[in-house]
């Protein structure tokens, strides 16, 4: 089996993600996330126009006779289905979902109202807050669990690598301008899952050879690990990719933002397993002493 020198491109890639990871950053506090209904506060309408096929944006347009903020409309399911959101306005007033009714009604005298959800702006706060609390102790947990695992130095690795990818991710999303909902906070907790799963693969090989070969570098060594993780690597990711890029096409609007971010999530968590959290071990020197240190602490 030809064995294919990564290690050569450490340096590089370690400087491109570099330069990924400050434009996202940027990107997030400068220009910010394109927050949903979810975490802006608003009302969501399901509705279905019966007998008809109505392109997005005829109904889109019918909507925005009445001045609604931050409209979107979204197909979903068959073409007679539509998700329809809209910042909050005038909720107050309990007349004021009737009247929209009303007024939608007279171009599509066959629509069906399915379904009615408001959004407050406490309720709002408080998504948020909560997906930013289950993303970090998420976060916190994976290092819990690779710390007692492994070594720290792999520890340190892989919640680079995990800092890395979800950064990156919300990154292109900030770029984009997509939105933010409670479906893309499912995805990036997924993502956490996913790319550390490949990281410790490649470590639990790393930690085996450094064992077996304590005379081989570490930079040597990592590159030789890879390798012979690779094809599992390799099939992981690309059998994922190709269910998540059916959804993507076929699973309709609804579903694309959480796609998407599960593609990108895949691509950027199987570099960073590879580019990121090894240099980390050949940068903090990882060596068979290392290893045979803690498992004599261990007994």
């Amino acid at each position: 089996m030809k064995i294919i020198e990564f290690n050569k491109y450490y340096k590089k890639f370690g400087i491109l993600s570099l330069v990924l990871i400050i434009i996202s950053l940027s990107l997030l506090f400068f220009k910010g996330l394109n927050y949903g209904v979810d975490f802006k506060g608003g009302t969501l309408i399901e509705i279905r126009i019966e007998n008809s096929d109505h392109s997005v944006s005829k109904v889109r347009d019918v909507f925005n006779n009445s001045n609604l903020p931050n409209l979107t409309v979204k197909n979903f399911g068959n073409n007679s289905d539509y998700i329809v959101k809209f910042q909050k306005q005038n909720l107050d007033n309990p007349e004021y979902i009737n009247n929209l009714k009303n007024e939608v009604s007279k171009s599509f005298p066959d629509i069906n109202f399915r379904r009615v959800e408001n959004v407050g702006p406490k309720v709002s706060s408080e998504l948020l807050k909560s997906g930013i609390i289950a993303i970090s102790l998420s976060l916190a947990a994976m290092l819990f669990y690779i710390w007692i695992r492994f070594e720290w130095q792999f520890s340190l690795g892989a919640i680079l690598a995990l800092f890395h990818d979800v950064v990156i991710t919300l990154g292109i999303f900030s770029f984009l301008s997509l939105e933010i909902n409670l479906s893309i906070v499912a995805a990036v907790l997924t993502i956490v899952g996913y790319s550390m799963n490949d990281t410790v693969v490649i470590f639990d090989r790393v930690r085996d050879n450094l064992r077996k070969y304590a005379d081989v570098n570490i930079f040597e060594l990592t590159n030789q690990s890879i390798n012979e993780t690779l094809s599992r690597t390799i099939l992981t990711s690309v059998t994922t990719l190709l269910a998540l890029c059916s959804i993507f096409l076929l699973g309709g609007e609804i579903l694309r933002g959480f796609s998407f971010a599960m593609i990108m999530g895949v691509i950027v968590g199987t570099y960073s397993s590879i580019f990121i959290a090894n240099p980390i071990l050949v940068r903090l020197n990882v060596n068979h002493e290392t290893v045979v240190k803690k498992d004599d602490e261990k007994n």
